[in-house]
């Protein structure tokens, strides 16, 4: 019992804020609690398609095949596909990370990891469809040619200034996720 009340302490602070909450305020804990509960059923709409995802990618694509094309010696070709992937992804940036682990599972380069969070978080296809027709298109391919260097740039900077030991522990981290 203890340890399930461990893990799940930062739920039940919470969730006695929430109650604290609707106490002293009723409408202020009404809404948000219907705000919460929103997001609970949006995460609960996105995660299952992740994760299934995922295992179809941890099954279905062989480690050396994502060493090919994004690994160590991958250069330009893994820059390239860690931007599309990331930009085509649908759904919001927790999805991201979940897809991160398997990368570091199949052996994919830190740098093209940062690359693709990066590009989920920054340069997808809808959202730049939608800049285009809500904010011009001069402003959107703005946007769109500042943030791919800077991604990359970030990326190299961050994968140079983390510790090898850093990194390494990621990946025995996700490699023993299973």
């Amino acid at each position: 019992m203890k340890k399930i009340l461990k893990r799940y302490r930062g739920f039940l602070i919470v969730l006695i804020a929430m109650l604290l909450l609707t106490a002293i305020n009723y409408d202020l804990g009404t809404k948000a609690l219907g705000i919460s509960l929103n997001s609970i059923g949006e995460m609960l709409l996105i995660i299952p398609p992740v994760f299934i995802l995922l295992g179809l990618l941890d099954i279905w694509v062989p480690r050396e095949t994502m060493v090919r094309y994004m690994g160590e010696g991958s250069g330009l070709k893994g820059i390239l596909l860690a931007f599309f992937i990331g930009s085509a992804a649908a759904g919001p940036l927790y999805g991201a990370f979940p897809v991160a682990a398997v990368f570091m599972k199949k052996g994919v380069k830190f740098s093209n990891i940062l690359i693709f969070i990066g590009a989920w978080s920054t340069t997808k296809i809808p959202m730049f469809l939608f800049e285009m027709g809500s904010l011009g298109s001069r402003f959107a391919i703005a946007r769109l040619l500042i943030d791919i260097p800077g991604i990359i740039l970030i990326a190299y900077i961050l994968s140079k200034i983390m510790s090898r030991e850093e990194v390494e522990k990621m990946y025995e981290n996700a490699k023993n996720m299973d």
